[in-house]
């Protein structure tokens, strides 16, 4: 069944579970942190997901589509860097920080994947959009 949605990419489900499971993990972190690593790591997980979903709307155009994959996979190694700094300060636990981190890498290589063979998302039938009618009201 092809994907219709952004939601579905199985990429993107993973990078929104780690951004959310990020957010929870944050909250705990000390008040000096909100402006530098809480902040940034927030931003930077949460922005992989924007990302694909706007890669996802503009996969009708291959360049377009594969830059945004590429500001989605460049945001998930600043994630990962993030995360280093979080476990190197001792707010992240070196088991929590393992699991994330191999999450974001799997989510590297989803997206490096698409990078290197978009046309199957690119494709006219891909790029269509079902035929729906839109509510006029």
């Amino acid at each position: 069944m092809p994907v219709r949605e952004f939601k579905e990419l199985r990429v993107y489900q993973q990078a929104y579970d780690a951004a959310t499971e990020i957010f929870e993990h944050s909250k705990e972190w000390p008040k000096e942190e909100t402006y530098s690593l809480t902040d940034q790591i927030r931003r930077s997980s949460r922005s992989v997901c924007a990302n694909i979903a706007e890669a996802w709307r503009k996969r009708r155009y291959e360049n377009h589509f594969v830059s945004k994959l590429s500001d989605a996979d460049a945001e998930a190694a600043e994630t990962r860097t993030w995360l280093q700094f979080g476990r190197d300060s001792g707010y992240l636990s070196e088991g929590s920080f393992e699991d994330l981190d191999s999450t974001y890498n799997h989510i590297c290589g989803g997206l490096v994947n698409m990078m290197k063979d978009p046309e199957p998302w690119c494709g006219p039938d891909a790029a269509r959009e079902p035929n729906i009618p839109y509510d006029s009201s």
